[in-house]
């Protein structure tokens, strides 16, 4: 019997394919989602991995067994799914493991509306639903399955955060890593008539043949700041497999933050909405806290992760949201999280401004960071005990593993949601304070 308890996450469905999600237990998660929603119809779609059209066959069996409807939009991009939850006021189920290798696969699920579910949210009931029908066979009226294609209608939605008419010519380069990218980035930018788009390893393929999806590992943006320098390119798009995260470099090859995004990002909210509540989660760099106090904001900070955000976005009215990770969320965008939206904005504030994003990121850029440092240990909660006991004479709080404030460094330690990993992030007013006290922690960590 599949263990739903190892791929059930905080926010998500995801295992490794067959042995941990396979398509009873997808057929399953189908039957669960329907009687959790109590939905007459679901909105259902997939990334390029092989095992996507199968996992949503089975799913929909599930669903339709319950008397529910399926509308499929085949392949697509998480945000196209989010779209359409939203559009269609319908519950969605999206088929990707995102940033995860090819043997991953996974369920995205969202209520009506592109409300986010989560394990405090929903997708614990899921989860005792799925575990209850497991192996049943559920009979009665069957829903139908219809197909649509709303892929233009996404495009033309993504149009509307940004006057199109006043972005200058740019030349841009997008990085889809074979992922979902190279179908909705072009339909986006073929509608804009200013930037001359070319797109690498824009063929779908959910083996990820030239390198893993994940672009907020250094690695896996070398080619693309290598093409953006090469090319003599104004900026560089780099996506993650279902293309709902991006990550910008710059003309000069430099790859910028998600923080750093997060803060551009603010300060054109801002102008938009005096006054308005933007949320940061809590790897954020602080310049993030100090840009939005700076124009006017009020600042929130967040746990990690797309459910903690919409939700709390949807509490406080706030009008945008970024992470660290490269996920950015709209109000305007059912509050839910679209790169390429992300992508457009910043275009048009250079447009807007005449800066080269070389120079448009200098203001808000304020401090060294480590990056991500991802590590495989033994035993997580221990080693967090650890660390809190070495740093105890310093404030703490445990919002999302732990977090230290040292004054002029801190830094973080975490599980991952959706790994077997420990996380670790840290900021420092200078590069040489920060590599001392990395090089300090994980000292301690691997000890």
């Amino acid at each position: 019997m599949p263990n739903l308890d190892a791929v059930v996450k905080a926010y998500d469905v995801r295992g490794t394919v067959p042995d941990q999600l396979d398509e009873s237990l997808a057929r399953a998660f189908g039957v669960a989602f329907a009687r959790y929603t109590e939905a007459t119809s679901v909105v259902v779609a997939h990334d390029m991995r092989p095992s996507g059209p199968g996992l949503v066959a089975a799913f929909e069996d599930g669903v339709t067994s319950c008397g529910a409807s399926v509308v499929n939009l085949g392949l697509a991009s998480t945000d196209l799914l989010y779209y359409a939850s939203g559009s269609m006021n319908l519950p969605g189920a999206m088929f990707t493991a995102s940033h995860n290798p090819a043997q991953y696969n996974g369920i995205k699920l969202c209520k009506a509306g592109a409300r986010s579910i989560g394990i405090d949210s929903g997708l614990g009931e899921v989860r005792e639903l799925a575990r209850a029908v497991l192996g049943t066979q559920i009979v009665g009226d069957r829903g139908k399955v219809t197909k649509r294609n709303l892929l233009a209608d996404f495009a033309e939605h993504v149009l509307s955060f940004v006057d199109v008419v006043e972005l200058r010519p740019l030349k841009v380069v997008a990085d889809t890593a074979n992922g979902m990218g190279g179908l909705v980035v072009p339909a986006v930018f073929d509608r804009v008539p200013a930037v001359d788009l070319e797109v690498m390893y824009g063929e779908l393929d959910g083996t990820f043949p030239n390198h893993p999806a994940d672009p907020i590992q250094p690695a896996n943006q070398r080619d693309l700041q290598a093409r953006v320098i090469a090319g003599g390119f104004d900026v560089g798009l780099a996506f993650d497999g279902d293309a709902d995260r991006v990550f910008l470099v710059d003309e000069l090859g430099r790859t910028m933050s998600g923080s750093t995004t997060t803060a551009i990002l603010a300060k054109v909210f801002l102008r938009r909405t005096p006054g308005a509540t933007i949320l940061y989660n809590l790897i954020s760099s602080r310049a993030v806290r100090e840009v939005i106090a700076e124009n006017g904001g009020i600042g929130i900070r967040t746990q990690n992760g797309h459910s903690y955000m919409k939700g709390i976005m949807a509490d406080t009215g706030a009008v945008f949201a970024g992470e660290h990770s490269g996920h950015y969320y709209f109000a305007d965008n059912y509050r839910a999280d679209s790169g390429l939206i992300a992508a457009l904005v910043v275009l048009e504030e250079m447009s807007r401004t005449g800066l080269p994003l070389s120079k448009l990121r200098e203001p808000v850029e304020r401090y060294a960071s480590s990056g991500e440092i991802n590590m495989q240990v033994n035993d997580i909660d221990a080693i967090i005990v650890r660390v809190a006991e070495k740093y105890s004479m310093y404030p703490q709080d445990r919002l999302d593993g732990l977090t230290v404030d040292c004054g002029d460094w801190w830094f973080n330690v975490r599980s991952s949601n959706t790994e077997p990993l420990l996380r670790l992030n840290l900021e420092a007013t200078t590069r040489e304070q920060c590599d001392t006290h990395v090089a300090a922690l994980l000292q301690l960590i691997t000890a």
